[in-house]
């Protein structure tokens, strides 16, 4: 009995050591270990998993429902409209998506010259002076020469380094559009003619100096894109199959008016100022609901 009790002690403590030896393992030993059995990349991204748990094909294949067919002699009223569109409001938060900023596809479809775009100048704003890909990249991105040391020689190096713009500095979006009336339709219409993107201009220490337009987007020949591009829907619904055509077709954002057809061709802001500015803007707003309202009364 004495035999198998000194035989049964021996052996557990053989299991102990043997434990033991297998936890002191150098951690060095097991990661390289880990490392040799990495899984590989997925080389083609058409075999990759789809981050969904359907594929979604609704919107890459949507087409746009075209403007009805308008003769001159059909608009017997019309008035051009400025609006600013902030996107630090609520409603339009979804301009400033982390993941897929307005911005950035407007951007991206300029620099690929998939999207022309204006000059801001007079002749730009009206649609007559087209930018290059070459000028809008010049836009996105600057050229900036840094001088550096060396360290151990001393030596002064002088390097160019490019610095991308940051779609974060793009706070507001230019609209103009103009409200009619289609009398074969009878009925107010408003249609968009073009978006133009405004930049923080800011002095060599940060500092915020003005802002100013980058460019125009005709808008009639961007809705085929707006149509293809996601809308991140305000209530976090994910399945939303809104878009941005969708967004400017149904007017799903906040704005407010800076300028309107004048004689002066001035804008609010340059003869008032503060709260009166946002007032007149809703001044303009509710005459040009006004002017339907009365064309109607018996």
């Amino acid at each position: 009995m004495q035999t198998f009790m000194k035989l049964t002690c021996l052996c557990f403590f053989l299991l102990l050591g043997g434990t033991t030896t297998l936890l002191a393992q150098d951690p060095e030993e097991i990661e390289t270990t880990g490392t040799e059995e990495e899984a590989p990349l997925v080389e083609d991204p058409a075999d990759a998993p789809i981050d969904e748990v359907v594929k979604k094909e609704i919107v890459s294949e949507r087409r746009i429902l075209k403007y009805p067919l308008l003769r001159e002699s059909d608009v017997f009223w019309e008035k051009r409209i400025w609006r600013i569109i902030d996107v630090r409001e609520k409603m339009n938060l979804p301009f400033a998506y982390p993941e897929d900023p307005f911005f950035k596809i407007l951007s991206d479809a300029a620099t690929k010259g998939d999207l022309p775009v204006y000059s801001t100048d007079e002749d730009g704003a009206k649609f007559k002076k087209r930018l290059s890909t070459d000028d809008v990249l010049s836009m996105l991105s600057k050229a900036d020469t840094v001088v550096t040391f060396d360290p151990e020689t001393y030596e002064e190096k002088v390097q160019i380094v490019r610095n991308d713009i940051n779609w974060e500095d793009v706070k507001r979006f230019r609209l103009k559009e103009v409200w009619f009336f289609d009398k074969q339709a009878s009925m107010l219409r408003v249609r968009i003619l073009g978006i133009a993107p405004m930049i923080d201009v800011r002095d060599n220490e940060g500092n915020f100096r003005f802002e100013k337009p980058m460019f125009w987007v005709y808008y009639p020949h961007a809705r085929e894109m707006f149509a293809r591009h996601n809308y991140f829907a305000l209530g976090g619904n994910t399945s939303a199959q809104l878009t941005w055509d969708d967004v400017f077709e149904k007017r799903l954002f906040a704005s407010y008016i800076y300028k309107e057809s004048n004689v002066y061709d001035r804008k609010i802001d340059e003869y008032l100022q503060g709260v009166d500015l946002l007032m007149e803007s809703e001044k303009i707003k509710n005459e040009i609901f006004n002017w339907e309202h009365d064309l109607w009364q018996y």
